[in-house]
């Protein structure tokens, strides 16, 4: 069985964010600081829930939100630590300041799997392309020009957190 609903959702707005929903939400966090989200929308006068609250926060309205559009440089940094971490986009936030995970996970889904997959295609003389090397460059020697001697990897596919991952990762950025 799953878990009950965040709230009743009757009565409350959906879709797009207005103005002035940004600015209601903006000044009350100034005011009261984050947390407490399930009661937030109530005392901030808003008619959304708590979660909807929460991730206009985190997503959109956070200071620190780097805008525009994403560099060549961020480009290739996705690209490689995709290869290194697979689709663990808040690890791969955590390395790129300013962007959040949710703006990194769509990017890729709109044009980096795109563009990979093109580039797949008109390289696929090989056997398996694009996917082997992918694979090659997780499993074993190298991403990119980059060193990366990877047996991080588990049984499960998951990557374990470890010091010597940390060293992978700062090699990405060499």
């Amino acid at each position: 069985m799953g878990r009950a609903p965040c709230c009743s959702k009757i009565g409350l707005h959906r879709g797009p964010w207005t103005a002035r929903e940004d600015a209601l939400l903006i000044k009350y966090i100034e005011a009261h600081g984050e947390g407490q989200w399930r009661s937030l929308p109530k005392k901030a006068g808003l008619l959304r829930c708590g979660k909807s609250c929460r991730l206009r926060r985190m997503n959109y309205l956070r200071p620190d939100i780097k805008r525009g559009n994403i560099t060549p440089e961020e480009d290739d940094l996705i690209i490689r630590l995709h290869a290194l971490l697979g689709n663990r986009w808040s690890l791969i936030a955590g390395r790129l300041p300013g962007r959040t995970d949710n703006e990194i996970k769509n990017y890729w889904n709109t044009h980096l799997s795109k563009k990979l997959r093109s580039q797949e295609h008109h390289t696929n003389m090989e056997a398996n392309g694009l996917d082997d090397h992918l694979m090659m460059a997780i499993g074993s020697s190298s991403c990119g020009n980059h060193d990366v001697s990877i047996d991080i990897m588990q049984p499960n596919n998951e990557v374990m957190a470890t010091p010597d991952n940390n060293q992978q990762l700062e090699k990405l950025y060499e």
